[in-house]
């Protein structure tokens, strides 16, 4: 895996534009039991862009350790080395899982990053590595190789076919260490138990 240093910018990426107006853009997607894919179970999505052409989200509770983040400044040749300051790596989904994307904080951005809301980012660029690496860049933030897509209307569709529930989104969702509990503490945002949640997909 490696990160493509001549990525272009997340608008070109995402292919959604401004992450501003859409419906669902900026919540948290939390699968529903009856997912059978074993690449979304359990999982949560933090949704970066949703529009009448599509949408595109990190999945932020899928740990990666290997590579690591020294691994990979090293291979980027980004400086210093040892960084003066490492953020966690994740898998971000089954799209361009060789491509990193930082999902982070808005009280730093960079050319090309695509402001979510006023409290969230993505940058698809170096510029926010370097700055990570540095000791500077923004307060909060969780690299992810790959993103999970849409094409027009799927995830509606999969709305209507009970497939995800939305929350509000929080730090400790997004960036917190403990991955294992992320899905459930989701549900608790809407007051759900999991364990009532029904495993067969109906229409709404």
């Amino acid at each position: 895996m490696k990160i493509v240093q001549n990525s272009p910018t997340v608008e070109d990426t995402t292919q959604e534009g401004s992450g501003e107006g859409g419906f669902l853009t900026g919540q948290m997607l939390i699968a529903m039991p009856a997912i059978a894919d074993e690449s979304f179970a359990q999982s949560l999505i933090y949704l970066c862009a949703h529009t009448p052409e599509g949408a595109m989200g990190i999945m932020v509770n899928r740990p990666l350790h290997r590579p690591s983040f020294d691994d990979l400044m090293a291979q980027l040749e980004i400086a210093p080395l040892p960084p003066a300051r490492r953020i966690r790596l994740c898998a971000g989904g089954p799209v361009d899982h060789g491509r990193g994307f930082v999902l982070h904080t808005a009280d730093w951005t960079g050319e090309g990053s695509l402001i979510v809301d006023q409290a969230l980012a993505l940058t698809a660029s170096l510029d926010v590595l370097k700055a990570i690496a540095g000791g500077g860049g923004p307060r909060e933030g969780v690299l992810a190789l790959g993103y999970v897509g849409w094409g027009p209307g799927q995830l509606d569709s999969e709305f209507q076919t009970n497939s995800w529930l939305s929350a509000p989104a929080d730090e400790q969702l997004l960036f917190g260490s403990e991955h294992e509990t992320k899905w459930r503490r989701a549900l608790a945002k809407l007051r759900i138990d999991p364990l009532l949640l029904s495993t067969t997909a109906g229409r709404a």
